[in-house]
């Protein structure tokens, strides 16, 4: 698999390149300082995976995600930050992120999440979403609440059912427990979810259902 690595650190670039490079199934093919470069360089590697910092000259790496995540066909993209409760990290998670790595995280850990996320799958749960969620103090609370509540309107009961479930940090199995389902109906419920609300991932359910106030609406009635 290919994977583009967006840093305007070069010794950051430069590890990061020699960390994935020993491993036989993942190759570096291209590297790029900041976010100007970055559609440019999707286009001519097709790379699987970004690995993508958040502060950088020119143009972020919020930027350059919410430019990319828009576009058919992306690759998927994995932000890279010294902070674990930034309120940046939420904003790209929003536009389709797949997760986030501190920039310290161990070297196996990072090869590991860079295999999964290939896979489609986040690195992230939305149980360490609704973690980073509470410590983050947003902004706008109110308007993308109304926001969350008018697309989520789109959901049949049982979607929606499925949709809590799955902002709650659910899996699959569990889900299918909780609602009395088999896991393919899940599965397929979670597709449609993601489909009707225009969302790339599980992660992307999970903020907009906590947007929405019905993870509140869960615990208060708990």
């Amino acid at each position: 698999m290919g994977v583009l690595i967006v840093d305007d650190d070069p010794l950051v670039r430069a590890g990061l390149t020699m960390m994935l490079g020993g491993a036989s199934d993942i190759r570096v093919v291209a590297e790029a300082g900041d976010g100007t470069q970055v559609l440019a360089l999707v286009d001519l590697h097709g790379p699987d995976v970004v690995l993508m910092d958040i502060r950088m000259p020119a143009m972020d790496g919020l930027s350059a995600t919410e430019a990319l995540r828009a576009r058919p066909d992306a690759p998927e993209v994995v932000v890279l930050t010294t902070f674990d409760a930034d309120e940046h990290v939420l904003r790209a998670l929003r536009a389709g992120a797949a997760g986030f790595l501190l920039k310290d995280t161990p070297p196996d850990e990072i090869v590991a999440a860079v295999r999964q996320v290939a896979k489609g799958h986040p690195v992230l749960s939305p149980a360490v979403t609704r973690r980073l969620i509470a410590r983050v103090a947003g902004s706008g609370q109110d308007r993308r609440r109304a926001d969350a509540g008018r697309r989520l309107a789109l959901l049949n009961d049982r979607e929606r059912e499925v949709a809590v479930a799955v902002g709650e940090g659910r899996s699959n199995a569990q889900i299918a427990a909780v609602l009395y389902l088999g896991v393919p109906t899940v599965k397929t419920h979670v597709s449609r979810i993601l489909t009707k609300l225009g969302l790339n991932n599980r992660v992307q359910i999970a903020l907009l259902v906590h947007d929405a106030g019905l993870l509140d609406e869960q615990d208060a009635a708990g």
